[in-house]
């Protein structure tokens, strides 16, 4: 049996983008991935983030916010920063790891002037499906990929 890759997917807040990363990949790609989300501080897990995985059949709710200390001594083959400040203070990681960078929009930023609850989760839908759609590429595409 091949070694599963080790990927970290980092955010601000470990709330909602990195959670939903870490949900596909142990859901798409729990073959190949040993995937695990943290956040650069905690902010709690979204409800609405764990409310739009479900719709898609995957189930985040005992997922908890994070940081990468929380983790404890872990070594990743690669770190995926989702959101651009995580990008620009992510923390240095001993060895191997490579960092690769996939922004993604910010669902509570963009659902905070939403005027009905269905108006809001459109927008968590939405980066819900393409956060999916990057990580139906792993472990491939994370090859390809480096910081810049």
């Amino acid at each position: 049996m091949e070694k599963k890759i080790t990927v970290l997917f980092l955010c601000t807040g470990n709330a909602c983008r990195s959670q939903m990363a870490e949900g596909w990949a142990r859901h798409l790609r729990g073959d190949a991935l040993d995937a695990r989300s943290a956040g650069i501080e905690t902010h709690g897990l979204d409800p609405r983030a764990v409310k739009v995985m479900a719709e898609a059949g995957v189930d985040i709710r005992g997922h908890a916010s994070k940081t990468v200390a929380d983790l404890g001594p872990m070594d990743f083959d690669y770190v995926v920063t989702v959101c651009g400040h995580a990008h620009e203070t992510c923390p240095r990681f001993p060895g191997r790891t490579t960092i690769v960078h996939a922004g993604f929009d910010d669902p509570p930023k963009l659902a905070a002037d939403a005027k009905t609850e269905e108006e809001a989760l459109a927008h968590y839908r939405r980066v819900r499906d393409e956060i999916r759609a990057f990580v139906e590429t792993l472990p491939g595409a994370l090859k390809n990929r480096r910081e810049t």
